[in-house]
């Protein structure tokens, strides 16, 4: 069977009418998959016609030997993963699958990375093009299917993390990686400040870690790469080692957040799931009591709180980073905006992108920014 074209005929022009209506009209438009990260960012104030991309699925193009793969942005993640896996291929960045029902416009929208961003790099690193259309319903194309420095603005990355603020997502073409030969997981029983002492002195090393995550009193620690390399780093750190099948489980629901740790209680709807990226030599955040998972070598903490937006965000700014409400309890926090707001000068850099690409707010409106 041949792969499909780089467009399915009918989602494109129906998708088209919508955007070219909401123009006429002045309304907007939710764009949304499998609804996967419906939690994650602002709310919007008004119940808008939603655009899926559900309909838009397959893999365009996939040249193993070139470790580059084209999908469409209804693609699950799970049905990519399971081709490359054919190939011994992976999304080195691990992006949350949420129950298999994450997709590839909704991986590149939020430009969410898992457990492994600390080795191999975040979502946008890996994207080298993708297929938009604008506010206007045009097609548009933006880089390619290799990597190279090109003159201009890097409109792909742009609208990774954008979480669809800025056009609609077509296609997206990928820089895929092999899988490693080997692997094994570490525990260390250590308090949550020696957590990242350990592996900011570790990761200064030559040693293969491909992630680590402290919960619950204990370190764990992911190797990858070569036999021999696991092997050596094993002997040189000791610890416990962690039996495969269960290092398996526990990465893997780390990465899709399906330990209950990330789960919220509609009947605590003030205890909300925070995400704080700051330096990883930034020190352990002992402002509150709750329960905290610290990942990426300290880079990033988890926690899950009834603390206020602004003591979260003032801490994390202090260290020179910043706060994000990533599964809210209730919508309070929603609607004023999930997202640190930005100082001054670049919300303006913000606003004048969404004039330009978007001046009607047809795409995702207040999903970012409030106002935005």
């Amino acid at each position: 069977m041949s792969p499909p074209t780089p467009f399915d005929p009918d989602w494109l022009r129906q998708s088209s009418e919508m955007i070219l209506q909401a123009g006429r009209l002045g309304q907007s438009l939710t764009i949304r998959g499998q609804g996967s990260k419906d939690f994650y960012g602002g709310l919007s104030a008004a119940n808008h016609p939603v655009l899926t991309t559900l309909p838009h699925t397959g893999i365009v193009d996939y040249d193993p030997a070139e470790l580059v793969v084209v999908a469409r942005s209804g693609t699950a993640i799970k049905e990519l993963e399971s081709v490359l896996a054919k190939s011994q291929q992976m999304l080195a960045f691990e992006p949350p699958r949420f129950g298999g029902r994450g997709t590839i416009g909704g991986m590149i929208a939020s430009g969410l990375s898992g457990p492994r961003r600390l080795s191999a790099g975040a979502a946008k690193d890996f994207v080298l093009g993708m297929t938009i259309l604008d506010a206007q319903a045009q097609a548009l194309r933006f880089g390619g299917t290799v990597m190279k420095n090109v003159a201009g603005y890097d409109m792909s990355r742009l609208h990774t993390g954008a979480m669809g603020t800025l056009g609609l997502i077509v296609d997206v073409s990928l820089k895929v990686l092999p899988v490693p030969p080997a692997e094994a997981t570490l525990i260390f029983e250590v308090a949550a400040q020696e957590s990242i002492t350990l592996t900011n002195t570790w990761m200064g090393q030559p040693l293969p870690i491909a992630a680590t995550c402290w919960c619950d009193g204990h370190l764990h620690l992911r190797l990858a790469g070569a036999a021999a390399a696991v092997r050596a780093a094993r002997e040189k750190l000791g610890g416990e080692s962690m039996p495969d099948p269960e290092a398996r489980d526990f990465w893997a629901r780390l990465r899709d957040h399906d330990h209950d740790f990330f789960s919220v209680n509609s009947a605590a709807p003030d205890h909300h799931l925070w995400r704080l990226s700051v330096p990883s030599i930034a020190p352990h955040f002992d402002g509150v009591t709750d329960p905290q998972w610290i990942e990426w070598g300290g880079a990033l903490r988890w926690v899950k709180t009834r603390a206020s937006a602004a003591a979260l965000r003032a801490w994390a700014s202090a260290q020179g980073g910043h706060a994000t409400c990533f599964r809210p309890a209730s919508d309070t926090i929603r609607h004023q905006g999930s997202f640190t707001p930005p100082d001054a000068a670049l919300m303006k850099i913000h606003q004048r992108l969404k004039q330009e690409l978007d001046h009607q707010r047809i795409f995702n409106p207040d999903r970012l920014y409030p106002g935005l």
